[in-house]
C-alpha cells in the first residue's frame, strides 16, 4: 500500500493525457467536426443507403470494379431495386459533380489518397481542358 500515492499520481497523468484533445478543443474554441461535404440537391436517391455510403463507398467501387473489369457485368440492382450502370463517371460523378467539394473534403480530412483517379478523369478537369 506504500504505492498508493504513485498509482494516484500515475492514473491523474494517464487521465489529463487521455483527454487532453477535449480540454484543447475547448480551451481553443474549436470542435473536432468533421467535413462537411456538399451533398447533391438534384437526387434524392443513391446506390445505397447513406450511413452504407459513408463507411463502405470504397467496397461497393471496388466490387464495380472486379465486375466490370472481370466478369464483363455492367449494371448493379441497388438496394430498393432499381438498377444502375457501373461506372464511376457516369454514376456517380453525375449526382456529385463536384469532386473537390465532395470526394476530396473527406479523403483530405481522413488522410487517404485514393487511387480512382489513376485511371477516371475527374469531369471537372476534363470540361476545363476542353474549353
Amino acid at each position: 500500500m506504500r504505492d498508493k500515492g504513485l498509482i494516484f499520481t500515475g492514473l491523474v497523468l494517464f487521465l489529463v493525457l487521455i483527454t487532453f484533445p477535449v480540454w484543447y478543443d475547448l480551451a481553443a474554441g474549436t470542435t473536432s467536426k468533421g467535413p462537411d461535404p456538399k451533398l447533391p440537391t438534384a437526387e434524392k436517391d443513391c446506390v445505397a443507403p447513406l450511413e452504407y455510403m459513408r463507411t463502405s463507398h470504397m467496397d461497393l467501387l471496388l466490387s464495380w470494379r472486379d465486375q466490370v473489369v472481370r466478369q464483363d457485368r455492367l449494371t448493379y440492382k441497388a438496394f430498393d431495386g432499381k438498377t444502375y450502370d457501373m461506372r464511376l463517371t457516369g454514376t456517380c460523378l453525375k449526382c456529385h459533380t463536384n469532386k473537390e467539394e465532395f470526394c476530396d473534403r473527406c479523403h483530405t480530412y481522413v488522410g487517404v489518397a485514393p487511387y480512382c483517379w489513376e485511371c477516371h478523369i475527374d469531369p471537372a478537369l476534363a470540361q476545363r481542358s476542353r474549353g
